[in-house]
Order: structure tokens, then C-alpha cells, then sequence
């Protein structure tokens, strides 16, 4: 008889919510006391239990252990919605917060993204400076200033505006320049042909 009101051991220790399984056990104790009330009942009132759901509540309802936990529930629920209603309080200065968050954000990046883009042009700049093809280009117009300077000087020499001996030293210094950059220049570009 007892088995069919509380169910079979499977029915007790598991009943489930949507798809999961939930398992709940009495403290022997507490199942103790709920034995010893319905010892207490006769066999209609047992049956009575049994076929009527009212009643059935009613009995459920009227068991400590129920109240109990009704109240456990009620207090939870209860600190739950305090809870809920303190953090709502608190949605608008966290919404204010998350805006001033977006606009600081939002400038430092663009100040961040200003200076990455600064700092990418001088990149450029400095890459092209230095770009191989670069350093062979000015060494090509040092050349070439050097060779002006170098005729210069000999049409100098030639219209008597320098003495022989400023000459050769100022010759032979400019003529050491070009043999210097004319190596350089094809030693320079013989490695980035090979």
C-alpha cells in the first residue's frame, strides 16, 4: 500500500525536468516522521490520499518538512527579487559607466590610430630613405657631383684661377672620392643583381 502512494524507489529517487533527471532523497530521519503520520491513518483515509489530489496536497502541505521547505523557497525567492530590484537600481549608472567607457575608448583609439598612422608613414619614409635602391641612387648623384667638382677644378687650373700645387691636393682628394664611390656603387650593385 505504501509503495503505490510514495511510488516505486526508481519513481522517488529520480523524477525529471524537461530532459534531466533529478535526484532527490528524504533524510531517513524526516522520512521516519512522514511514516509515523501516516501509520497514524486508517486504510479509507490512506485510499483517500491515494485517489484525491485535494486531499493529497492538503496532506503534503500539512508536513513540516513541506512547510519548511515552502518557507526556504519563499525566503530564497524573496532575497532573489531583492536582489533583481537592487541591480536594476544600479542599470542606469551602469549603463552611464559603459558610455563613458565607449567615448573614452572611442578617443583613444582614435588618437592611438592617428599615431600608428603617423608613425607608419615616418616608416615608409625611412624605408624608402634607406632602401637599397635609394642608397644606390644618391651614391650615383655623389658620383656625379664629385666628376662636376673634379672638371671644375680642372677648368680652373686651365684659366689660371688656381695655382698647381692647390690644384693636385684638391684633385687628387675629389678623384679619391669618386674611385671610392665608384667601387662602392658597383660593388653595391652587383650584389643586388647576384
Amino acid at each position: 500500500m505504501f509503495k503505490s502512494f510514495w511510488g516505486s524507489e526508481e519513481q522517488h529517487n529520480e523524477q525529471s525536468y524537461g530532459d534531466r533527471p533529478v535526484v532527490s532523497r528524504i533524510p531517513p530521519n524526516e522520512a521516519a516522521g512522514i511514516v509515523v503520520v501516516l501509520k497514524d491513518k486508517s486504510a479509507n483515509e490512506l485510499q483517500k490520499l491515494l485517489s484525491n489530489k485535494d486531499a493529497y496536497q492538503q496532506f503534503l502541505h500539512s508536513l513540516d518538512i513541506v512547510q519548511n521547505q515552502i518557507h526556504l523557497r519563499n525566503e530564497l525567492r524573496n532575497e532573489t527579487i531583492q536582489l533583481a530590484k537592487h541591480n536594476l537600481e544600479k542599470e542606469p549608472h551602469i549603463r552611464e559607466l559603459r558610455n563613458q567607457c565607449q567615448i573614452i575608448r572611442a578617443t583613444e583609439l582614435a588618437t592611438a590610430r592617428e599615431k600608428l598612422n603617423e608613425l607608419e608613414k615616418q616608416k615608409q619614409e625611412i624605408l624608402r630613405f634607406y632602401s637599397p635602391t635609394s642608397l644606390l641612387h644618391r651614391l650615383q648623384e655623389s658620383m656625379h657631383k664629385t666628376e662636376e667638382e673634379s672638371e671644375a677644378l680642372h677648368q680652373q687650373l686651365l684659366d689660371r684661377e688656381i695655382d698647381l700645387t692647390a690644384f693636385t691636393h684638391k684633385y687628387k682628394r675629389l678623384r679619391n672620392l669618386y674611385h671610392k664611390q665608384s667601387l662602392t656603387h658597383l660593388a653595391a650593385n652587383t650584389s643586388l643583381v647576384g
